[in-house]
């Protein structure tokens, strides 16, 4: 049985799109499953904004395949971990969850790069591009540490 990664954003347009791309491209996916979702119901069954695949094209990464879904409560059971962009996600997110165990999953992505910083990914939706690059970078850095621990706790 595979270890379940769900990355959590607002509109599952942006930012969880590119935290998906990216983590399961440093993963084995024999082992892992990396997927996403938003907390708002916007944009399901659509696909990234075309700023975050453009910004993962030119960084050789397709997620072109991807479609949006909206985050609910039984996503707690189907995912092992479950890593939110901002604060606010992290909130509605942990509203949702039944007990300790559920909210024990959660954790803000950037807390694996700044740890106990709770420094919010910012969302590049009504930026330029560059804010886009500026996200992946950093997603890049974060998924970067994210996959060596899961790769040490999971082998």
């Amino acid at each position: 049985m595979p270890i379940k990664i769900l990355m959590v954003c607002l509109g599952n347009i942006c930012r969880s799109p590119l935290a998906e791309g990216l983590l399961a491209s440093k993963l084995p996916k024999n082992k892992f499953v990396v997927e996403s979702a938003g907390t708002g119901n916007w944009h399901v069954g659509k696909q990234p904004d075309e700023r975050s695949i453009a910004v993962a094209k030119k960084n050789g990464l397709d997620i072109s395949h991807q479609r949006g879904k909206h985050f609910s409560v039984s996503d707690f059971d189907a995912y092992d971990y479950i890593y939110v962009m901002d604060n606010s996600n992290y909130n509605d997110v942990i509203t949702m969850a039944k007990n300790e165990d559920q909210k024990s999953k959660v954790k803000l992505i950037l807390n694996e790069l700044f740890p106990g910083e709770n420094v919010d990914v910012p969302d590049p939706y009504y930026g330029s591009q560059f804010g886009f690059d500026s996200v992946y970078k950093m997603l890049d850095e974060t998924c970067d540490i994210i996959a060596e621990k899961l790769i040490a706790t999971h082998s």
